[in-house]
This record gives structure tokens, C-alpha cells and sequence, in this order.
């Protein structure tokens, strides 16, 4: 008598599901810069042509600049609201130095300052653990009121000892402004810090797992200040920027701008609450703070209004990138 032998039948694989949430989350900046872009072009003719593009990447250059450093602050679960007042502080001092010095050490003394304010406030935040909202605000009062008594609040003109850096803020490079094309240049070089170097991976470590990072045995410290460092010579590059388009060193340069880097930032999918956020995405936050602004603009919407409208716009940006998260609570 044979045994009858039966073969069970394996099932069947269950179909992968498309998580539409998690989708959204990784490429919902990239939508919404698209979603812009459309209604844009549809409400005005002159919103696609060159020279509006144009002006809107000159116009958003030293926000985006601020915004890398930002990001990295961000990463770490930090805050740096200084950088506003310190490209205020790196548009002055450039405006000064440059008339006794070269341009090489001149601008690479200006860097230099931003680094420091950002080192001083790094060392406070990272050493001395205090809060990084409360002493990078000091550093935002402190730095403007330096940049008021250098100048004494007057504008200075960079005149003919400026007349190289004038020269490269209003003019063109293989059809890009030359603010825009360092703009992407450094970008690009924080794209491959952040994705491809040790520092990068321990930057994001420290926002997602600090105590991991400390137990590994690497200086959370002195990775923290780092960044505090690049956030405040990043602002001051922006300084730079901003007076080469201008002509003029002004304490006013930055006023508010901290907000729209932390908005740009965050737009871009980056975590208050650190270890998330990507070089790509903030440059098209920073895009899509820009395209926003110029559609209002050009649709003829009052100064007083547009500041409504832009937070408006920005919270639901905000949800929309975090949707995922809200709905798992």
C-alpha cells in the first residue's frame, strides 16, 4: 500500500503595499516645488521667462547659503538664529576691510568673524550645554549691535577698493548669476560632506542618537561646535554675497532672514527634533520660499498680506511633509 503524499502549497507572496505616506514624505518638497512651479506659470506669462527666474535665484542666493548652515545646526538638534544678524555683521565688516586690504585676505577675514561668533556660541552650547535657542539669540542681538557700531549705522558703499566684488555680484556665468552658481557650489560640497564623510554620518548620529554617539566614544562636543562654526562662516559668506549684489555694506542686511532659513529648512523635510533632512531638499525649500514670494508679487499681493499668506503656506507645507508622523501618533 503506498503512502499518498500530499504537497502542501506554499502561499503565495502578500502584494507589497505602497506606503502613499512615506512616499509623500521622501519626495512630497519635490511635489509641492512642481505643485508651485504649475500655479505659478498659470497665474502670470512672465513667471517661466529668464529673467524672473533669474531674479528669484539671485534674490534667494544668501538665504540659501545660511540655510546649508542651518541644516547642519538642525541635524544636531540645535537652532541657530544668529545667522541673520551675523551676515549683517559679515556685510559691514566686509565693506570696511576691503578698503585696506586685498580681496583674498579681506573676505577670508570676514569668514573668519562669522566663524568665530559661531564658535562663541558653539562653545556655550556644546561645552557648557546651555540652550542653543537662548545664546545663539544672544548672538543674534549681539552681532547686529556690532554690526550697528562698525557702521555706525550708516551704509557703507564699497566704492572702487570693492569694485571686484560688485563686479561678481551683478555679473554672469554660463548664463547663471554668479551669487547663484556659489550658491549650488556649496551645496554641492555639503552634499557630499553630509553623504559621504564620517563628519556627515556623525552630524545626523548626534540629532538621532546622541547617547549612542557618547557611548562610541566620539567628541559629541567638539562635532556640535563644528557645526555652529559652519552655520556662522556660511552667514557671513551670505553677507558677502548680499553686499557684492548691492554695492553696499548694511547693518540692516539679514533682518528676519533667520526665520526664512529655519522655514526653508524645515520645508525640505529637515526634524527639529534632529538626525533627518537632506542637502537637496533644502535647496528646494529655499526654491520654494522663493517661487512663493514672486508669485505673490507678481499676482500684486500688499507687503503686510504676503507675510500672512507665506505662514499660511508654510504651516501647510509643514504638515504635509510630516503627515506621516502625525497620523502614527
Amino acid at each position: 500500500m503506498t503512502e499518498a503524499t500530499a504537497t502542501i502549497a506554499e502561499p503565495a507572496p502578500a502584494p507589497r503595499r505602497i506606503d502613499v505616506m512615506k512616499t509623500f514624505h521622501t519626495y512630497g518638497t519635490f511635489a509641492i516645488f512642481l505643485i508651485l512651479i504649475a500655479l505659478a506659470a498659470a497665474q502670470s506669462d512672465v513667471f517661466l521667462s529668464e529673467r524672473n527666474a533669474m531674479n528669484v535665484l539671485r534674490q534667494m542666493a544668501g538665504i540659501g547659503i545660511m540655510s546649508i548652515g542651518m541644516l547642519f545646526v538642525i541635524l544636531t538638534r540645535g537652532i541657530d538664529l544668529s545667522v541673520g544678524s551675523i551676515a549683517a555683521l559679515g556685510s559691514v565688516s566686509s565693506a570696511i576691510l576691503l578698503k585696506d586690504y586685498p580681496l583674498p585676505l579681506g573676505l577670508t577675514m570676514v569668514v573668519g568673524l562669522g566663524a568665530l561668533c559661531g564658535l562663541v556660541s558653539g562653545v556655550f552650547i556644546a561645552v557648557f550645554r546651555l540652550p542653543a535657542f537662548v545664546i545663539t539669540l544672544a548672538m543674534m542681538t549681539a552681532a547686529r549691535g556690532f554690526a550697528l557700531i562698525l557702521s555706525n549705522g550708516q551704509p557703507i558703499t564699497l566704492g572702487a577698493p570693492g569694485k571686484a566684488l560688485s563686479t561678481f555680484g551683478t555679473s554672469f556665468t554660463f548664463g547663471f548669476p554668479n551669487p547663484v552658481l556659489l550658491m549650488f557650489g556649496l551645496f554641492l560640497v555639503a552634499l557630499l560632506v553630509l553623504n559621504f564623510s564620517r563628519f556627515g554620518r556623525l552630524v545626523k548620529a548626534i540629532g538621532s542618537n546622541v547617547e549612542a554617539v557618547r557611548l562610541s566614544g566620539i567628541s559629541v562636543p567638539a562635532h556640535v561646535l563644528s557645526v555652529y562654526v559652519i552655520s556662522g562662516a556660511l552667514a557671513a559668506v551670505a553677507g558677502i554675497v548680499i553686499t557684492s549684489r548691492s554695492g553696499v555694506g548694511s547693518a540692516s542686511v539679514g533682518e528676519g532672514n533667520e526665520l526664512d532659513v529655519i522655514a526653508a529648512v524645515v520645508i525640505g523635510g529637515a526634524s527639529l527634533m534632529g538626525g533627518r533632512g537632506g542637502v537637496m531638499n533644502t535647496l528646494l525649500g529655499v526654491m520654494i520660499l522663493g517661487v512663493i514670494g514672486n508669485i505673490m508679487n507678481l499676482a500684486g499681493v500688499p507687503g503686510y498680506h504676503q507675510q500672512v499668506y507665506l505662514g499660511a503656506i508654510i504651516v501647510i507645507a509643514v504638515l504635509l511633509q510630516n503627515g506621516s508622523s502625525l497620523l502614527r501618533r
